[in-house]
């Protein structure tokens, strides 16, 4: 299971540039025809995610598992003022809304300013977590890509797994390999990744290219 931007993808200034390289293309969809489940869990919508990997026989959950949760839909009108904020990198997920400040001139001015946006998402009874220079608001509900590891391997019956994942998201994915038989956590770290990612991780690769090199072997 494979978180896809910072992963699959490189980190790119936005993310409609993002793109997945041939050849971990290619990889993804050898390891579909040898392993019982081969899943992308994003923070992107599931089609989005299918559009940018590409490759056909693998499942993919979007939104940060958010679209398993039926209970996400009430919070959708909750989130419209916020998908409306004056923000030039902004992406509106329908159940998430996502800040980025990648681009900003002045990355500090502009985190301070999105810390006033997460004040006033949480006082409207949404979550705000924070990534990789992006601020997320998200419905209050008890779902996440941790829920979606979980669901995706109990419905196979399945009880040994690998996830890779560069952000703080990752790490709900990360506990969701919980009581496995085999549970392998992969970090793909950098200066922008969350300090508990490494330490939470069996196995830490510095860049999607060398995660590449790392699924050749499987």
């Amino acid at each position: 299971m494979l978180d896809v931007d910072g992963t699959l993808a490189p980190i790119v200034a936005r993310p409609d540039l993002a793109a997945v390289p041939k050849g971990t293309r290619a990889e993804v969809r050898r390891l579909a025809s040898r392993y019982a489940l081969v899943a992308c869990v994003s923070g992107r919508t599931a089609e989005e995610a299918e559009r940018l990997v590409g490759v056909d026989g693998v499942v993919y959950v979007g939104v940060h598992g958010l679209e398993l949760a039926p209970e996400a839909a009430a919070w959708r009108e909750a989130l419209r003022p916020f998908a409306a904020e004056p923000w030039p990198w902004l992406e509106d997920k329908g159940l998430t809304v996502a800040l980025h400040w990648r681009e900003a001139p002045d990355e500090e001015e502009a985190e301070r300013t999105l810390q006033a946006v997460a004040a006033r998402a949480e006082a409207a009874g949404l979550e705000a977590r924070w990534g990789r220079k992006v601020l997320e608001l998200r419905p209050p509900v008890a779902a996440d890509k941790g829920t979606a590891v979980r669901f995706l391997l109990e419905e196979r019956g399945l009880g040994r797994a690998l996830y890779a994942g560069d952000d703080t998201t990752d790490l709900d994915a990360f506990r969701g390999l919980e009581g496995l038989q085999v549970g392998v956590r992969v970090a793909i770290v950098s200066p922008e990744s969350p300090p508990e990612l490494r330490e939470a991780a069996d196995v830490v690769v510095a860049s999607p290219e060398e995660l590449v090199e790392l699924l050749r072997t499987l």
